[in-house]
């Protein structure tokens, strides 16, 4: 989002028009010129400064945030009135069925593998690739959210299985760092300011084009290391989930697809494990990494916090379906509303972009190539160095 370098406030409180409406300015550099993310020309004029009593002590003025707040209801109010006539299917029924159909492809996956011919083996390799992704990715992140159901004990029943089962994580955790810290604190620095998936000891290549090829092995090692931080229980089931999830695809490997040496099986339960590993991390740091970022003390309230440091990239048949509309093209609804499941994101994006350009507030989009090639260009400054921290000046 093209953002101007900031500039101190010289009144406390004073309102400062800036090139989008209700934008902070950054604090020593600019952000992405390459982003084709939509703004609002803002075009107001400075207001009057405000009181003492008007300001809080994070120093955001305290008029501004209850606007803010009403903001905030009255969108939330439009999404409820879709949301309550919608139909069990469009909430939930569209996803689960998705979710079905990779269930049901699995075996025609393995039996793919037997072939000995260069086109079935490939067909078999892309479908459990895809289909480990889809139960990884959209199945795990529905799942953390408990979007899949209103049930809170299926909830946990879908969460057990799609997380630990296919993912080989812990629950506590994976619903801790994402619900808990990136959702509550977007982009603030040293919370949910993504930076867990900075590696700045390696070059923009590696990271980019080879690391990925790595995260099917990190996961469970990760996994392991923060099974420390969760009760006993919580990680001798984890431990036996893994376990049966890793076994299952070795056992089918060996004896549906018929491999014949278990290296062999290994190898390709890594190549289909990482089939779409690279658009898996290019999609978590395009997304927010970037964008401006905030200090706790001074985050502003919850719709400029996520309609300034989320991004959606445009629609993918492939990643829609193995990732979720919440996860791409529909990422700042998902940050919004992260209870809704994916069609639901999908079906109030037209109400929520309407509204945040309607209010002159930033609604941020940018192509998968057009973030290949910023990330490509200021690796250094975005993956390296520390982000700077996003003044909270103007906000309306």
């Amino acid at each position: 989002m093209p953002l101007e370098n900031g500039e101190t406030a010289r009144q406390r409180g004073q309102r400062v028009s800036g090139e989008v409406s209700g934008t902070p300015r950054l604090r020593g550099t600019t952000a992405p010129d390459s982003s084709r993310t939509e703004a609002m020309a803002a075009g107001r004029e400075p207001g009057p400064a405000l009181s003492d009593e008007d300001v809080t002590p994070g120093g955001i003025p305290q008029r501004a945030g209850q606007q803010e707040e009403a903001l905030m209801t009255e969108l939330s109010e439009l999404v409820q009135k879709v949301v309550k006539s919608s139909s069990w299917w469009e909430r939930h029924g569209v996803d689960i069925s998705i979710l079905a159909c990779s269930l049901l492809l699995l075996p025609a996956g393995f039996l793919c593998l037997w072939s000995a011919q260069a086109i079935p083996f490939l067909a078999g390799v892309l479908i459990l690739g895809v289909v480990h992704h889809t139960l990884t990715v959209k199945g795990s992140h529905l799942a953390s959210h408990n979007a899949l159901t209103e049930s809170k004990s299926w909830g946990k029943v879908w969460a057990i299985f799609f997380i630990e089962l296919c993912s080989a994580f812990t629950v506590e955790q994976a619903t801790y760092n994402h619900v808990k810290i990136h959702h509550g604190y977007t982009n603030v620095i040293g919370l949910g300011d993504s930076s867990t998936w900075k590696l700045p000891f390696l070059n923009r290549y590696v990271y980019m084009f080879i690391a990925p090829l790595a995260v099917p092995i990190l996961t469970p090692l990760v996994a392991l290391d923060l099974l420390r931080n969760v009760p006993w229980k919580a990680a001798l089931r984890t431990l036996c989930c893994m376990f049966l999830g890793f076994y299952c695809h070795y056992w089918l490997l060996l004896h549906v697809s018929g491999f014949q040496s278990p290296w062999s099986a290994l190898l390709c339960m890594l190549l289909t494990r990482s089939l779409l590993a690279h658009p898996y991390i290019h999609v978590n740091i395009f997304q927010h990494i970037g964008l401006p970022m905030f200090a706790a003390d001074r985050k502003p309230k919850r719709i400029h916090l996520m309609s300034l440091g989320v991004l959606n990239l445009p629609r993918n048949a492939l990643l829609d379906w193995s990732f979720g509309h919440s996860l791409i093209s529909c990422h700042v609804e998902h940050h919004l509303f992260p209870s809704l499941s994916d069609n639901m994101c999908l079906k109030i994006k037209p109400i929520v972009s309407q509204y945040l350009k309607q209010k002159k507030l930033p609604y941020n989009e940018d192509t998968y190539s057009s973030r290949l090639r910023l990330f490509l260009q200021r690796y250094e400054e975005l993956m390296v160095h520390a982000p700077p921290i996003t003044e909270l000046v103007g906000i309306q």
